[in-house]
């Protein structure tokens, strides 16, 4: 299945399982949301340029926003991870690795600890957007702070299951064309 088709159907599958399952299980409680939508954008692959990474997360953002009627609420979140990722990428790992060796961030790929600090710093960050922008304000800082932490732990507890459920193969770039 060739790069295009398999990020078009995790494109869908994303915002169909967030929109159609997990937005629609009551919530926990007053803290927790869970939301994995955005792991399509920690997904895409390497080659990607990072203005191309951009547009394909504000599009992404603008999809989910048409499904849950929030215009620009989960736009924004997207985007911005979208343009903090490269820079995590080459702090938490050398630029041979990434460019050369794998075709994405994946736990085959990065290693454990690596892309668990990939997937919590970027989705912390995530969250912490989507809050704010979803209140306009900080109001009570520990509860902002609460929100943000336990929707964020439900959120990489999702992220592992869904990894552990459907794991991806650590597909090595090749020069062929």
């Amino acid at each position: 299945m060739s790069n295009l088709l398999k990020n078009i159907i995790r494109f869908t599958l994303f915002i169909l399982v967030q929109a159609f399952v997990l937005d629609k299980v009551p919530p926990l409680h007053q803290f927790v949301k869970p939301i994995l939508y955005f792991l399509f954008v920690l997904w895409l692959p390497f080659s990607i340029n990072r203005s191309v990474q951009l547009i394909i997360a504000f599009i992404f953002g603008l999809c989910m926003d048409y499904f849950t009627g929030t215009p620009g609420m989960h736009a924004i979140p997207c985007v911005m991870i979208a343009y903090l990722r490269p820079f995590l990428l080459n702090i938490l790992l050398s630029q041979e690795k990434t460019e050369v060796s794998y075709a994405e961030p994946s736990i085959k790929s990065l290693g454990w600890a690596p892309y668990s600090v990939y997937i919590v710093v970027l989705t912390f960050i995530h969250h912490a957007c989507l809050v704010l922008i979803e209140w306009l304000q900080f109001g009570d800082f520990v509860f902002f702070i609460g929100k943000v932490a336990a929707s964020t732990a439900v959120s990489i507890l999702l992220i592992f299951i869904t990894e552990m459920l459907f794991p991806r193969k650590a597909k090595f770039r090749t020069n062929a064309a």
